[in-house]
């Protein structure tokens, strides 16, 4: 073998390794988490749909007040700040997709508290401080006040705790969540979860100004219309930097903290339709999947091992680390294995051996016109590979079209499909044309090929 192909030999070898200890299902360590910097958080393991390890779908639609048109540009903002509040909740691999011109569908693989979810992504997260004036008993925490900024919300809280004291009146808005910069949660002075905001230069001019000319009065903090705090001023705050206290858990202070932070929606959404997916339908999938795809390999490689002799062992080695080299590229990407993406892949398991059986076919045909065995390998690859390149990335083209059309109609399975076959097609073909290649070569370019010619058993043609 030449140096270019023992160096190839060894990087091949070198890469199978490395997908093997990727694809372990064990504890990476620290080092190899922190290298894949584009993954947040990075931990080395296979992603889960939905439709796998269970979740929550959520269908939210537009609810304008009377009047309020919603155009497209209204839903892509609703649709942006949806995905930041709900990368806020820590959702691993969620799905966010428009439908149709005012609806936003909401995959939550694996949330564990689905109730507050929805509150957090359909609350249109409208923070105001509001001018109360003298102490009100009537004005604490959970009631419902309307306010210059939205004197008749169409949103209006209807459970039976949020009461609304003042229906007729209306209470001056002093400032908006507009003007913050930084929130987070916090604790207060007792121990209690709160949360922290820090104003902009505008609105702590602002805020100063207001509380100074207003110790003792009541300020309201309120989100969506509804009182999250009614504090009494004690003195002027003229830092721009405060804490709003309630009686909040810290699962409720965390999403109000996210609510804020990610600005108000520009159009209020509502709940349409909810669909709960239990973890142990995901769990069956899996384990059937599973056992499909150890089926379709196993039966690929005893068909080209007793098709094709020795190459088509050379052909199963390779279609060994194929398995191998996708699974670890779903780890690194990474990519959200669904059930149209396990079906996708199992069919590319199929279709792994189309290059082979191209060039094994070509090199039995040069055979049979008395070629040697090393010129026969030659011709055999160079031959078929035009053949391969067309096949294959037809085949990808038709994933690309796929794909688009699952991102442009919402429908993410056909998109997770495409993505799966579309990496598969491409991993196929290097360890076609690459890995099968350089083992055949380590084998047909020494001295003793031509004597595979009368080995039957070896060498069919």
């Amino acid at each position: 073998m030449r140096d270019r192909d023992i160096v190839i030999l060894i990087l091949v070898i070198a890469l199978a390794l490395l997908a093997v200890w990727i694809d372990l299902p064990i504890d990476h360590p620290q080092w190899a988490k922190q290298a894949l910097f584009w993954q947040q958080p990075a931990d080395l393991q296979i992603k889960q749909g939905l439709d796998l390890q269970g979740g929550t779908q959520i269908l939210l639609q537009a609810a304008p007040a009377p009047g309020q048109n919603v155009t497209p540009d209204d839903m892509n903002a609703a649709k942006t700040i949806v995905e930041r509040r709900v990368n806020g909740l820590g959702v691993t691999e969620p799905t966010i997709q428009s439908q149709g011109s005012n609806r936003i569908i909401v995959e939550l693989p694996g949330i564990s508290n689905p109730d507050a979810a929805v509150q957090t992504l359909k609350s249109t997260g409208q923070l105001e401080f509001v001018e109360i004036g003298d102490p009100d008993p009537k004005i604490v925490d959970g009631v419902y006040l309307r306010t210059t900024n939205s004197p008749n919300p169409p949103n209006k809280v209807t459970q039976a705790k949020v009461t609304d004291p003042y229906p007729d009146k209306v209470y001056k808005t002093i400032m908006t969540g507009r003007d913050l910069t930084q929130v987070g949660t916090t604790t207060d002075s007792t121990g209690a979860p709160a949360i922290s905001f820090q104003l902009s230069t505008a609105g702590s001019q602002t805020f100063a100004t207001y509380t100074s000319q207003n110790v003792g009065k009541i300020l309201a903090i309120i989100l969506d219309n509804v009182v999250l705090s009614a504090p009494s001023i004690q003195t002027a705050i003229t830092q721009g930097s405060g804490i709003i206290q309630g009686k909040f858990t810290l699962s409720e202070a965390q999403n109000l903290t996210i609510q804020m932070r990610y600005g108000a929606l520009p159009v209020p959404l509502e709940v349409v339709d909810r669909r709960t997916v239990g973890a142990t339908l995901g769990a069956d999938s899996v384990r059937k999947s599973i056992t499909a795809g150890l089926i379709g390999l196993v039966a690929v490689l005893l068909f080209v091992i007793v098709q094709y002799r020795l190459p088509g062992v050379f052909a199963a080695i390779a279609l060994i680390i194929y398995a191998l080299l996708n699974l670890m590229i779903y780890k690194l990407v990474p990519v959200t294995l669904t059930l149209p993406g396990i079906a996708g892949f199992l069919l590319s398991i199929g279709m792994a051996v189309d290059a082979n059986i191209l060039i094994f076919e070509r090199m039995k045909e040069e055979l049979r016109w008395g070629r040697s065995v090393h010129a026969a390998f030659i011709a055999g690859f160079s031959r078929a590979w035009p053949s391969i390149r067309d096949s294959n990335l037809s085949t990808i083209i038709s994933c690309i079209i796929l794909w688009l059309f699952g991102r442009s109609f919402g429908a993410q399975t056909v998109s997770g499909f495409a993505i799966n076959l579309a990496l598969g097609v491409v991993i196929s073909m290097f360890t076609a044309v690459v890995v099968t290649r350089t083992f055949m070569t380590f084998l047909f370019e020494t001295r003793g090929s031509e004597q595979l010619r009368e080995s039957r058993w070896l060498l069919d043609y």
